[in-house]
């Protein structure tokens, strides 16, 4: 017995198949930029550059709970592992401290220390120093100072808690639903969370800040207060950067409960590509393993739309 379908049918079944596709294609791309457009048919010329995996490839295995690697280009993911996880982004955290910071100062600006009693890593601001918005934004980044991020918080006009409300509105703003942050720092709190698909797209977008991506790309560094008296060395605590082709930057992040984290934004024959590992056992080899298997096992076709014939 042959069913018959109606012309009306198939007209309601096509164009509903039509809706999910596209819905599901902006859904994995949104929170990229530059994303290929296929144009069929079409008389128009669309060329896009598409990582393709090679047959032959073996995905790695990482400890991470939690890893993404995306094409920044076409906005292709390259690997992926559990990549909607929310975890404790320990000092990740300080990519939005800094793009806050970066929106309330400018960077001649010069700001006060005041009594910083803070956990973890610090590059050694002493109460009653005074120090320029671009010297702390250094030691934010390069040297992950926990000081430094509590000074940029409290010296905002708004105070502390508007400071935090800003850096929670930036990634909401960047249509990112599943990051949190109760503080500037990266330590931990219950109310401190990401993903590594939020910090893919955050990091994207700190990069294209060139103050900021010029910054994390510097190995080593050495900054004074305005008066001379104190003087503070940072050194980059990422490994990869200066060790690993193509690495110029973003953020390390680590504490005993959220474990090792790294966000790398990496650049070989103009193929950018971004990483980030979460929860890892060991942040800088599993990175730099990953980093390898990507420009080792895509290649990179050029995609031309179809003729109308």
């Amino acid at each position: 017995m042959r069913l018959k379908v109606k012309k009306t049918d198939l007209l309601y079944l096509s164009l509903l198949s039509f809706i999910l596709v596209s819905t599901t294609a902006i859904s994995l791309n949104s929170g990229f930029d530059n994303i290929v457009t296929y144009i069929y048919p079409s008389k128009n010329k669309a060329y896009s550059d598409l990582p393709v995996l090679k047959d032959t490839a073996k995905y790695p295995i990482l400890s991470a709970q939690s890893v993404m690697a995306v094409d920044l280009t076409s906005g292709v993911t390259l690997y992926e592992k559990d990549p909607n996880k929310a975890l404790l982004p320990a000092s990740t955290t300080k990519i939005v401290t800094a793009l806050v910071a970066l929106d309330t100062y400018e960077p001649e600006q010069v700001l006060k220390v005041g009594k910083v009693a803070v956990e973890g890593q610090k590059m050694g601001l002493i109460t009653g120093e005074e120090i320029k918005f671009i010297d702390l934004l250094n030691g934010l980044l390069i040297y992950s100072a926990n000081d430094a991020a509590e000074v940029l918080a409290s010296n905002h006009p708004g105070e502390r808690d508007l400071f935090i409300a800003l850096m929670n509105k930036k990634v909401k703003d960047l249509g990112l639903n599943n990051t949190h942050f109760g503080n500037p720092t990266g330590l931990d709190n219950g109310a401190q969370y990401s993903t590594t698909r939020d910090l893919v797209v955050v990091a994207k977008y700190s990069m294209e800040n060139p103050t900021f991506a010029e910054i994390v790309g510097t190995k080593e560094k050495i900054v004074k207060s305005v008066d001379g008296k104190y003087t503070h060395r940072l050194v980059n605590i990422n490994k990869l950067l200066g060790s690993v082709d193509g690495v110029k930057g973003v953020k390390t992040g680590w504490t005993e409960n959220a474990r090792e984290n790294l966000v790398v934004y990496v650049e070989r024959n103009n193929r950018k590509v971004m990483t980030v590992v979460l929860g890892s056992s060991d942040r800088f080899g599993e990175t730099e393993e990953l980093i390898e298997w990507i420009y080792q096992n895509y290649i990179w076709e050029k995609i031309t739309p179809r003729s109308n014939q």
